[in-house]
């Protein structure tokens, strides 16, 4: 019973100290994700209550990506807690060795990674999705009245629109577009409306500059133009962003890249926690440097297959990395332990 209450007493430590990370973290995070969102889009006036609301879709991918991060300071901000309170030996002294806190550990690792799977594969590419159809609709509602400039505007997947404004009068209007062609329209001044499901365009005194798959240049000279551009609101079926696929959609896709890049981030999660027992709690050693030691390698390892992941790689280079990166690791690790044995 006694062994019962301590693994209970473990655990709450060690969640305790892992949501307190965890708010900490998320907090830093989701303030510099809604500083970016207020930065892109006060120009355009959108209620405030709308980009807070926005921002909410946002957590659960967040959660997602700092959780390995989180997971080394708990545990670090826990034992650290625990050995300077002489608990680590207390328990220790009891004579069943280890024992509690490997399966503490093990009982904690599994309802993690049981979370960490349901939020990765499943609930945060669904919610991440919502965001996008959000953001996309916010974008749609655009005030152009209200405006004072457009600093290079996404109207939709092929329309960007740039213009200042004095006063009421629109200036300066650049407004690049693709359909059949590549397309770039200049005008002095015009003005903007926002009808329905089309942006509508009445400029004066500029010109069209088209270029086909040929490469061959029109250019059209005028005092007044139309142009009218779709909105073409972003729906469920054409998101392409991967953060919006579930599991569901990697395999109906053949995505084997998404799926192992998943598969690694648990992957990920399992090797912090193991080689936190094996660097620290197995030798009770959480002497500064040891403890910088076990952060820094496995921080450096995050990043890394974070930068990995967000660039242009291949399945099998990207398996080869981590192979590389976790091997180097482990070599280390046995450097390191031979030195201390000196």
């Amino acid at each position: 019973m006694i062994f019962g209450k301590i693994n209970t007493y473990l655990f709450l430590q060690i969640s305790k100290y892992f949501f307190l990370i965890l708010f900490i973290f998320l907090s830093v995070a989701w303030l510099l994700q809604i500083t970016r969102l207020f930065t892109i889009t006060n120009f355009m006036h959108i209620e405030f209550l709308d980009i807070i609301l926005l921002s909410f879709y946002l957590i659960p991918n967040i959660i997602s990506v700092i959780a390995p991060f989180i997971l080394i300071f708990g545990l670090l901000l826990c034992f650290v807690k625990l050995n300077k309170d002489n608990e680590l030996i207390a328990i220790l002294s009891l004579g069943d060795g280890l024992r509690p806190f490997r399966n503490t550990l093990f009982f904690f690792s599994f309802i993690l990674i049981f979370f960490f799977i349901l939020l990765s594969f499943y609930f945060a590419p669904i919610i991440y999705k919502q965001y996008k159809i959000h953001e996309n609709e916010l974008r749609s509602t655009l005030d152009f009245d209200n405006m004072m400039f457009s600093n290079f505007l996404n109207l939709n997947n092929t329309t960007i629109l740039d213009f200042k404004k004095n006063n009421s009068e629109y200036t300066d209007i650049l407004i690049s577009f693709n359909d059949a062609k590549e397309n770039v329209v200049y005008a002095k001044k015009g003005n903007i409306f926002n009808e329905n499901n089309q942006y509508r365009f009445q400029l004066s005194d500029g010109f069209k500059i088209s270029v086909d798959k040929e490469n061959q240049i029109e250019k059209l000279e005028f005092l007044n133009y139309v142009l009218k551009i779709n909105k073409k609101n972003i729906t469920k079926g054409v998101i392409v962003d991967q953060n919006t696929f579930t599991i569901f959609d990697d395999l109906k896709n053949g995505n084997k890249l998404n799926i192992v890049f998943k598969i690694i981030d648990i992957f990920l999660i399992i090797f912090v926690i193991f080689f936190f027992y094996k660097n620290n709690l197995k030798k009770i050693n959480f002497k500064f440097n040891n403890n910088i030691y076990f952060a820094l390698l496995c921080i450096a390892i995050l990043i890394i297959n974070q930068i990995h992941k967000n660039s242009d790689v291949n399945l099998i280079n990207y398996l080869l990395t981590t192979f590389i990166i976790i091997f180097s690791t482990i070599i280390l690790t046995w450097i390191k332990i031979k030195y201390e044995q000196n």
